[in-house]
């Protein structure tokens, strides 16, 4: 234990009882001690508060940070890994009514009313919509808000 002496003197600080101390801590508690800094210099305290404070805030602001990255890329490691078992369950899925659609065609047979065809009676047609049509010259003349206007509008894609 550590023995306190009672007797105090005007205008000394009370004596503050260090367990174990050496004199070498004594020094250092007593020069840096921050009720003496905040007596003799108030602002240079006051800024001392401050950063301490700005720290503790960056300090607490990084862990949130991180916390929520960590968080969000948990989630995303999720979801990916729900989207290639979906894929595989798809694909899977696809070959298996492949195999379903193959067994079913070859017990199948052609009714007796169907006609096979041959490539030679097949006649093709071109799309309308790619058939040229003559140009008239009244129609370059014309003004580009009328070729607008005379349009039809097509719905989707």
């Amino acid at each position: 234990m550590v023995a306190v002496g009672k007797s105090r003197r005007r205008g000394s600080e009370p004596v503050v009882p260090l367990a174990r101390s050496s004199g070498l801590f004594r020094l250092i508690h007593g020069s840096f001690s921050s009720r003496k800094v905040a007596r003799q210099s108030p602002v240079l305290a006051g800024l001392h508060r401050a950063t301490d404070g700005a720290l503790w805030g960056v300090l607490v602001a990084v862990m949130i940070m991180s916390g929520l990255s960590l968080h969000s890329r948990h989630l995303w490691i999720i979801a990916y890994k729900q989207l290639e078992t979906t894929r595989d369950l798809t694909q899977k899925l696809k070959s298996s009514t492949a195999m379903l659609e193959q067994h079913v065609l070859k017990r199948t047979s052609l009714p007796l009313s169907m006609v096979r065809t041959n490539a030679d009676q097949l006649h093709y047609l071109d799309n309308p919509g790619t058939i040229t049509k003559p140009r008239n010259i009244e129609q370059d003349n014309s003004s580009l808000f009328e070729r607008f206007g005379s349009s039809p509008v097509n719905y989707g894609y």
